[in-house]
């Protein structure tokens, strides 16, 4: 069986060395406090078209439309209440702005887990993953238009749905390493089941992944160009039903294969298998290092560049640096501890996979689903 090596090393610990720590507010008042912008039901709009098709549309523009709790809450909520409306027969997510999503909000998570406040982080991540698993086990067809940014949670929120949409302004990326942090919200499900070794590669660089490339690995089934999108759209808020050959008949009319970029690592499958393969962090940056004594390739030495300036516990696990200096100061220039890979022992990792001795600490508590399509069912 293939495995994902990175993807569920870490349990989330967004807290301080700080087991007494107390918080006197209920963790939706502390979230509602934190989050940035306005409610739930303005960062996620719903659109009724039709009886029979809801369009949901992330609405934070001016943040990419990265996932607030405020926003996490309100589409699990949309999502459960169209579920059990027998009227809605398909949902269509899509973004407001030159993003589909840039992610989770995680600059609201930092500042608060800095201060011992981990229940904050342990709620808004929880909430996420709840909707991760609602989606990707949902009885009705989710269409994503997949247009502009998709990272990090923005995956975790398309990925999982039956049609994924993307166009020539799409970019993916898995950037977590880049931020201490781990390619999370159900990645190493899907990643793994990308073609070779392309899922370690992707979610170990944080590479990134034009529309074209989406297509071919399989993270987006169809690729419609922008001028068809809107003849799309229009088609598909007239359906009526939640059979998926009629909607795969209906985006096909308006998709097309588009040609692989030259120098796109989709053509380097074999160097890719062959390095990504590999056990070990160590052992792939120095198969990847052996490669380019044989060869001269651009490829291959940013490829090791990107794994060198990852966090190098993230490629084996950590947090809050890399939060910081990319999206909170944005120096891009974090300090790692540990810095080196070499100077990380089992141990250290082993730690991550360890439960949690907290009093306040819950685990993560999925719900329970039923009367569920087989392509749901085959997820669980």
């Amino acid at each position: 069986m293939k495995r994902f090596v990175l993807v569920n090393i870490m349990d989330i610990k967004l807290r301080e060395e700080s087991p007494g720590s107390k918080f006197p507010c209920s963790a939706r008042t502390t979230m509602a406090e934190a989050s940035s912008n306005n409610g739930g039901t303005d960062q996620v709009l719903v659109e009724e078209t039709s009886s029979s098709v809801r369009t949901f549309i992330l609405n934070r523009p001016n943040k990419l439309n990265a996932l607030s709790y405020e926003m996490l809450s309100r589409l699990l909520e949309l999502f459960y209440a169209s579920e059990q409306d027998s009227n809605v027969k398909m949902i269509i997510l899509k973004g407001n702005g030159r993003a589909f999503c840039a992610g989770g909000d995680v600059t609201a998570v930092v500042p608060l887990a800095r201060q011992g406040n981990w229940k904050f982080g342990d709620n808004y991540f929880q909430e996420g993953y709840i909707l991760n698993y609602v989606m990707a086990t949902y009885s009705k067809p989710q269409v994503s238009i997949l247009n502009g940014i998709v990272m990090g949670g923005g995956a975790g929120v398309s990925v999982p749905g039956r049609f994924r949409v993307a166009t020539e302004k799409s970019v993916f990326a898995m950037p977590e390493t880049a931020l201490g942090f781990f390619p999370d919200i159900g990645a190493s499900y899907c990643l793994s089941r990308l073609p070779g070794f392309f899922g370690e590669y992707a979610g170990l660089t944080g590479a990134r992944l034009d529309g074209a490339e989406m297509l071919a690995c399989g993270l987006a089934t169809h690729f419609v160009s922008l001028e068809r999108l809107p003849l799309l759209e229009q088609a598909l808020v007239k359906v009526s039903t939640s059979d998926p050959n009629v909607i795969t008949a209906i985006i096909s009319r308006f998709s097309h294969a588009p040609k692989l970029k030259k120098e796109s690592p989709y053509h380097k499958m074999k160097i890719i298998n062959q390095c990504f393969s590999r056990r070990t962090i160590e052992e792939i940056i120095s198969t990847l290092e052996n490669e380019a004594l044989d060869k001269k390739d651009d490829w291959i030495s940013s490829t090791v560049q990107l794994l060198k300036k990852a966090s190098p516990i993230s490629l084996k696990i950590s947090l809050r640096s890399g939060c910081r200096a990319i999206l909170e100061d944005k120096d891009r220039n974090p300090k790692w501890e540990p810095s080196r890979l070499d100077l990380i022992r089992d141990d250290d990792v082993a730690r991550y996979f360890s439960k949690i001795d907290d009093e306040d600490w819950e685990d993560l508590k999925l719900p329970p689903r039923s009367n569920l399509p087989p392509h749901a069912i085959a997820k669980l």
